[in-house]
């Protein structure tokens, strides 16, 4: 698992590996991450945006900006969580996923949270050492 505390916010989040919905042959891999933000601070914050840049093993960079997750923008109190899965395909065995979400408190403050930069690993992948 990963974290990453911002401002009061805790952002963890775990890959798994979709052997199921995965192709290798087709050079197609899916990952699903299960995310758990936590509101440790004593504001009342929501959610109004998402931030990710994914990274293949050959470098591509692609980016996914949107309003909320999975289709919500939910709101925490202080003390409460929100959690929920989503998932990534990749055309290499191997990437690496981070972002920002964009919170908000009731008083308009905004503020990007760091979403840590989490593995995408796979069993097809064979690291090589320099």
């Amino acid at each position: 698992m990963y974290s990453a505390t911002t401002r009061d916010i805790k952002v963890t989040v775990k890959p798994v590996f979709l052997d199921d919905q995965s192709s290798p042959s087709e050079n197609h891999y899916v990952w699903a991450y299960h995310v758990r933000i936590e509101n440790l601070g004593a504001a009342t914050v929501q959610l109004r945006a998402r931030h990710w840049k994914i990274t293949d093993a050959l470098g591509r960079l692609q980016e996914v900006k949107g309003a909320g997750v999975v289709g919500e923008q939910p709101i925490m109190k202080p003390g409460e969580s929100f959690e929920y899965t989503s998932g990534t395909p990749l055309g290499t065995p191997s990437g690496i996923m981070a972002g920002t979400y964009l919170m908000e408190t009731p008083d308009g403050d905004r503020f990007d949270i760091e979403v840590p930069a989490f593995s995408l690993d796979s069993p097809h992948f064979t690291a090589k050492l320099n």
